[in-house]
Parts: C-alpha cells; sequence; structure tokens
C-alpha cells in the first residue's frame, strides 16, 4: 500500500507532524515514510503489511492536523483580545480542547478513506459548516476578555473533565503514558499548551517541577494539580 498527504509548503509544519508521529507504527509494521519539500510538502508512506492500522492512524493524525493546528490558526485569525501572546494561545488551546471531541467526528467522516490526501484540499473545500461554527464561538468571546476571564473559563473546563495526564519534566504523558505532542501543531510544542490542549481533568506530577511550570498548574488547576 502507498499513500501520500500533502500540504501547501508554507504548511511543512504539519506534514513533518505526521511524519513524526506515524513512525512508531510504520516502524513497527516494517514499512516507510518519506518526505519531500518544494511548493508543497509530502509525505509518501508505503507499507506492506498492516494497511488497516496504518489507514486508521494516519486518519486520527490528520483529524489532529485539521481539528487542532487550522482551527489554532483559524480562531487565531479572528479572535482580537487584550491578552499576552502567552495568554492567547493558551485561550486557544482551551477553545480547541472544549469542542475537539465533536469536531473530531465531523472531521474523521470528511477526511475520508484515500490513498492521497491534500489537507489544504479537504480544509478548503469539505468542512465549510465546521468553520462557520468556529467563526461563531470566535464572536462569542469579546474583545474586552481578561486574563480573569481566562483563569474563569480553564477552571470551568478543568472542573467538567475527569481526563488524567501526568507531567514529568517538561514532558505531558496521556492515560496510557503516551508522550502528547499535539501543541506542535500551534507552531511551537510547550508543556502549559499541552496539558490545555489534552483537556485534563486532573495533572498528575512525577518528580520535580520547574517554577513557571508550578504557576501555571497552581493558577488554572489548584486542587486538581497532584504533586508527588
Amino acid at each position: 500500500m502507498e499513500v501520500t498527504v500533502s500540504d501547501r509548503g508554507e504548511n511543512s509544519l504539519y506534514i513533518t507532524y505526521l511524519y513524526h508521529t506515524l513512525s512508531g507504527t510504520l516502524s513497527r509494521l516494517n514499512g516507510s515514510g518519506e518526505l519531500f519539500f518544494s511548493d508543497r510538502a509530502v509525505l509518501r508512506i508505503r507499507v506492506q503489511e498492516g494497511e488497516k492500522e496504518v489507514k486508521k492512524a494516519l486518519k486520527e493524525r490528520i483529524t489532529e492536523v485539521i481539528g487542532i493546528g487550522c482551527k489554532y490558526r483559524f480562531l487565531g485569525e479572528k479572535l482580537h483580545v487584550a491578552l499576552s501572546k502567552r495568554e492567547k494561545k493558551l485561550l486557544l488551546a482551551a477553545l480547541i480542547a472544549a469542542d475537539y471531541e465533536g469536531d473530531r467526528g465531523f472531521i474523521e467522516r470528511k477526511v475520508g478513506d484515500s490513498s492521497d490526501y491534500s489537507i489544504d484540499g479537504i480544509y478548503a473545500f469539505r468542512l465549510g459548516a465546521l468553520k462557520e461554527k468556529w467563526t461563531h464561538i470566535a464572536q462569542y468571546v469579546p474583545e474586552g476578555f481578561t486574563s480573569s476571564d481566562l483563569r474563569e473559563f480553564c477552571e470551568y473546563l478543568v472542573g467538567e473533565s475527569k481526563n488524567k495526564i501526568y507531567l514529568k519534566g517538561n514532558t505531558v504523558f496521556g492515560e496510557n503514558f503516551a508522550p502528547l505532542r499535539r501543541s506542535r501543531l500551534t507552531g511551537e510544542e510547550d508543556a502549559e499548551t499541552e496539558i490545555l490542549l489534552s483537556d485534563a481533568g486532573f495533572v498528575y506530577c512525577l518528580g520535580e517541577v520547574e517554577a513557571p511550570l508550578t504557576e501555571f498548574l497552581q493558577k488554572f488547576y489548584a486542587e486538581r494539580a497532584i504533586f508527588s
């Protein structure tokens, strides 16, 4: 089986994300992935076994690219709030996490089953209804949205979630102890954004936590951050 995934060259971040997140699955199934960069960024996948498993994993990762990476960029362009750059990034991550499960189901159906995926094509031509919803979400956030509003919004989301994650150093792990790297889709991997994107209700800290991250946890997670 050979599958190709591509996007515009300026979105090469999304294609390299697919390459790195699928590398373990491909290696285990004796498959391969190759990257090509020109006016378009291209990932070519070849496997001789485990076709269904690879296609399932690929579809999940493409959904992450659109539901997190593309949505982050979309909302970032629509939102006009008087927050610092860091706080705006946290707000975007929280907004994405709040709706991700609903978005995921819609996006997966639109991604479909193919041997040649164009991420920018899917985003431009198949997601009209979803982007309309995202526009409404952005409109609900007032320009006067403050740091206090951000804290209250995050506290509400945390209080509604039962998800558990684990933090060791600056690495975030899911309930199955697999490292989470989805914050890369925002342009820069960082633990704070990763924690919010995971829709965590409880954060279990394994070992010492650096001061800035401790401050973040105490501010947004209060009693739901457990320090060992």
